[in-house]
């Protein structure tokens, strides 16, 4: 089994920033990669940002240029730098990570941090 352990949500005032944080314990064969997806009131979850373990990032349009996301692959680590924080970004933030084991890959999901940006 897979842990994630996130940290780092909050109020904020738009234009604001916030860092999340989310750290992956357990037994893991390979990290393939890591990421944040985001859920809205009555929206279906959608991915924010992700990196493969080979260092390619993904980000949704509407977080580029505003939004970094990094890893620390021996502390198996993953950083989301959010700044210019608009209220259309107030969601839960979950973090993900997809775990290569011999034969498949599992998805494992954290419990999800509020960010709250007002406007």
């Amino acid at each position: 089994q897979v842990q994630l352990v996130e940290s780092g949500g909050g109020l904020v005032q738009a234009g604001g920033s916030l860092r999340l944080s989310c750290a992956a314990s357990g037994s893991i064969f390979h990290l393939n990669s890591m990421g944040w997806y985001h859920q809205a009131p009555g929206k279906q979850r959608e991915l924010v940002a992700a990196i493969a373990s080979g260092g390619n990032t993904n980000y949704a349009d509407s977080v580029k240029g505003r939004f970094t996301i990094s890893i620390n692959s021996a502390k198996k680590t993953v950083y989301l730098q959010m700044n210019s924080l608009k209220p259309e970004d107030t969601a839960v933030y979950y973090c993900n990570a997809k775990v290569d084991s011999r034969y498949y890959t599992t998805n494992y999901w954290g419990q999800g941090t509020q960010v709250t940006v007002s406007s």
